[in-house]
């Protein structure tokens, strides 16, 4: 049966486990509710499907299994894997959307690499990601398609499926014109993205951005403007924007541009938070600390999470006011993104090296400035810290939302604590009362630490009260919500899926034969509706037309 939603997300939707000498499926237990959320989509559609990648020892294996029927609280979808070798994944993931995409959507030019880039991997990788959902797909559905890693899936799936409508959702920054333009690959990717009926970020100003990018690479109109709602714009933040396209035109096409800040599950935090076994967690965490202050920082290890630039403005602060010695504690929980990247473990040898430098400055055999926590803790005991933590001190260099900061404010059931947020986050857009911080100036991230712990108690409750309200209002099913109403306006077409056969060249009942397979040097299936050599042929048609500029342009 055709799919009338589909998902196309590198994550799969469950968590793979082994026991007893078998693998088995157990729902994802992600505290901040995107999978799940996710998949609640399903409810609103007769059939649903997801697709997603799954490493595979041998992907031509014929007895890998690409397709598989879930049944969970969320319904009965399929789910298809695509097979990818290590070496697959390494060229798609570790090496083109790690070395060359995240440090440019993070605005990290000097940390580009595009030496090692294999771009005809990362088309081969989306074109099976494209073909796939065109083959789930019913006529007229929607294939809701996430993140930078799969850019050019749009694209494709437009070529292959001209009846689908189309969404896309950015959960990274999206830089502006002169950053994201060094990419060599940059016609492409918006060409792709201008596919779309809908593409939708977090903020703002990574809208406007976007829309500054496509009007430099191509003949593109902004058809409609609206101005930030109150609630989206902070005055005076790095990342505030006024006004914000809503339409653009290209094509004769019209793309909507969404808003859409992506919220956590404020009902599923206070749950654990308000636990008995929680209030004794707090309890106890308070009585190691004494007196003392604690200031939680949790994150990645990234060089956009600013932990190495945190740690400074720790031990200036533990340097200018000695009168703190022995009554303040970092927590600082950095978490390794991938071992095996080169780049993340110079940052964690930094991090560590920054820590163990402030301990032997300034410790002493009853007192540890800073407790350094480089594994992952288990959500219920990070509600607990959250909860007994003075301070949250959130202060990435670059960030698309950060979660992190909204699960604080929703674990302070007691609306106690100070949340310092950078401005650099987008989350900074919404969370007004938080204290502001710039991670580029010592004085301002010096500032706003000693600001967050000295503030009377009068006005952490205030601010933190105004803060809850916030997460609350705009949490992860509100953000469901805001992006149905999107997915329903997209293009300017709100037709929902009619109950039409697919094209009979990608019916379901053909979906078990093997995917188009990566080393099939760019043939898609002969039953394809697409160009006769797969991805490849697509980049010969290019529409994506420079403005006409100068008098070569006549």
């Amino acid at each position: 049966m055709p799919s009338d939603l589909v998902i196309v997300y590198h994550r799969q939707p469950y968590e793979e486990v082994e026991v007893d000498g078998k693998i088995v499926l157990r729902e994802n237990k992600s505290p901040n509710g995107i999978v799940p959320t996710l998949k609640s989509f399903f409810g609103a559609v007769d059939r649903g499907s997801w697709v997603a990648w799954k490493l595979a020892e041998d992907p031509a294996n014929p007895d890998f299994e690409p397709v598989i029927e879930i049944t969970d609280d969320f319904g009965t979808y399929s789910v298809t894997r695509l097979p990818l070798s290590a070496a697959q994944v390494r060229e798609f993931y570790h090496v083109t959307s790690k070395e060359a995409f995240w440090p440019i959507l993070h605005s990290f030019k000097e940390k580009y690499n595009y030496d090692r880039v294999e771009w005809p991997n990362f088309r081969e990788v989306n074109w099976a990601f494209a073909e796939a959902a065109a083959r789930e797909a019913a006529h007229g559905a929607l294939v809701w398609v996430h993140d930078y890693n799969l850019w050019l899936v749009p694209g494709y799936l437009r070529k292959l499926r001209p009846d689908v409508r189309i969404a896309f959702f950015h959960h990274t920054p999206f830089p502006a014109a002169d950053m994201f333009n060094v990419l060599p690959w940059r016609r492409e990717i918006v060409e792709s993205l201008l596919a779309c009926d809908d593409v939708g970020f977090h903020i703002p100003r990574y809208a406007e951005n976007f829309a500054s990018v496509a009007r430099s690479l191509c003949d593109v109109v902004v058809a409609a403007r609206a101005p930030v709602p109150p609630h989206l714009y902070s005055d005076g933040t790095a990342l505030s924007e006024r006004g914000v396209p809503k339409a653009l035109s290209y094509d004769g096409r019209q793309v909507t541009l969404s808003v859409t800040p992506v919220g956590v599950d404020v009902g599923f935090i206070e749950e654990r938070a308000r636990r008995p076994e929680t209030d004794t967690r707090v309890k106890e965490i308070r009585e190691d600390l004494g007196e003392a202050q604690l200031i939680l920082s949790v994150g990645r290890t990234d060089y956009t999470k600013g932990g190495v630039e945190q740690l400074a403005s720790f031990g200036r602060l533990l340097e200018a006011h000695p009168e703190l010695h022995g009554k303040v504690r970092l927590m600082h929980v950095s978490v390794s993104a991938n071992k095996n990247m080169t780049i993340y473990s110079d940052i964690q040898g930094e991090i560590e090296q920054s820590a163990g430098q402030i301990n032997g400055r300034f410790g002493r055999l009853d007192w540890q400035p800073v407790a350094l926590i480089s594994q992952a803790i288990p959500f219920e005991e990070l509600v607990s810290y959250y909860r007994a933590a003075d301070v949250a001190w959130i202060t990435p260099l670059a960030d698309g939302m950060n979660l992190v900061c909204k699960e604080f404010v929703a674990a302070r059931t007691d609306d106690d604590g100070v949340l310092v947020l950078s401005e650099f986050a987008g989350a900074a857009v919404e969370l007004h009362q938080a204290v502001i911080t710039n991670p580029f100036s010592n004085r301002s991230m010096d500032t706003a630490i000693l600001h967050a712990l000295t503030m009377p108690v009068d006005e952490r409750v205030s601010r933190m009260r105004q803060l809850r309200e916030t997460v609350r209002t705009y949490d992860v099913k509100a953000w469901g919500n805001a992006v149905r109403d999107s997915h329903d306006h997209a293009g300017g077409a709100p037709a929902p899926p009619t109950r039409k056969p697919p094209h009979k060249s990608w019916a379901r009942s053909d979906r078990t034969r093997p995917f188009f397979s990566l080393s099939s040097a760019h043939t898609p299936p002969a039953t394809a509706p697409a160009p006769a050599r797969g991805p490849a042929a697509l980049h010969g048609t290019a529409r994506c037309r420079r403005p006409a500029t100068g008098p070569a342009a006549g």
